[in-house]
């Protein structure tokens, strides 16, 4: 599916609050509501919009601390690492990467202790590294039509 400039606003809209109204999201995309109906639900067949979330404060959730934790972990070992890290709920998301690490993780925790002990249960299948998170300067933010990004 393409995305044209009505596809772009209808996501922008959606991704500042994805609780809009089809009425608010139909005044952005300058269309009907059910033309943004029907546009959504292509969007959404698509797979381009996978999911509308709430996006919840872990630290005033309970969990204070935030860390990014990078393994790197020989072949073998991969499946098995995948199947334990999608089994913790503490882990956020996990990323494969290129360069020192296999996979680079957003992971939270109730305490330090708590942290070093999710470390400890995938220590074993390879070499890990932890960033603790003190403070997040930009939080994650939506995508933009990439031929409206201006490049100095």
């Amino acid at each position: 599916m393409e995305l044209d400039e009505i596809s772009w606003r209808l996501l922008g809209e959606l991704q500042q609050d994805g609780r809009a109204s089809l009425k608010v999201l139909a005044e952005a995309a300058g269309l009907s509501v059910a033309a943004t109906a029907e546009r959504l639900r292509k969007l959404q067949d698509a797979g381009i919009v996978r999911g509308i979330t709430a996006e919840i404060d872990s630290a005033k959730a309970g969990y204070p601390v935030k860390a990014i934790v990078g393994v790197t972990v020989v072949q073998p070992g991969k499946k098995a690492l995948l199947q334990k890290i999608r089994a913790s709920p503490e882990v956020l998301e996990c990323h494969h990467v290129a360069g020192a690490d296999s996979y680079l993780m957003t992971v939270v925790a109730t305490s330090l202790t708590d942290l070093e002990r999710f470390i400890g249960t995938i220590n074993p299948f390879g070499e890990t590294r932890t960033s603790i998170v003190f403070s997040t300067p930009i939080n994650r933010r939506g995508l933009v039509h990439a031929g409206s990004i201006k490049r100095s």
